[in-house]
């Protein structure tokens, strides 16, 4: 696969792109549906209620952090995270504003 000349795009396409490709793992997304159903967790909590290796939620909750989206404090051995709602809500925004544009439907083939 050839190397994302990112600096083509602007910033808001960029950003969105990198949103889509961390949300687009299945796991990544039943992650953030347990953490923002019950606003916060421990990492165990997570390793049981998917099912996967603590290594992989691991990857998975660092990929999540790389984007804002999640923000964690350490109490004791474990980690408790939780959504951060600012950046939720302006990765919800930028979603918005993007399936928000009409497509053209009147010059399709």
């Amino acid at each position: 696969m050839g190397v994302t000349k990112s600096e083509l795009f602007n910033l808001q396409q960029n950003e969105l792109a990198a949103l889509a490709k961390v949300l687009g793992h299945p796991a990544r997304v039943a992650i953030l549906e347990h953490i923002s159903s019950s606003n916060s967790c421990i990492t165990g909590d997570l390793v049981s209620e998917l099912g996967l290796a603590q290594a992989t939620i691991s990857q998975h909750l660092k990929e999540l952090k790389a984007i804002g989206v999640i923000k964690g404090s350490i109490e004791g051995t474990s980690v408790c995270y939780c959504i951060d709602e600012n950046r939720w809500n302006e990765m919800k925004q930028l979603f918005v504003q993007f399936f928000n544009k009409s497509p053209n439907s009147d010059q399709c083939c």
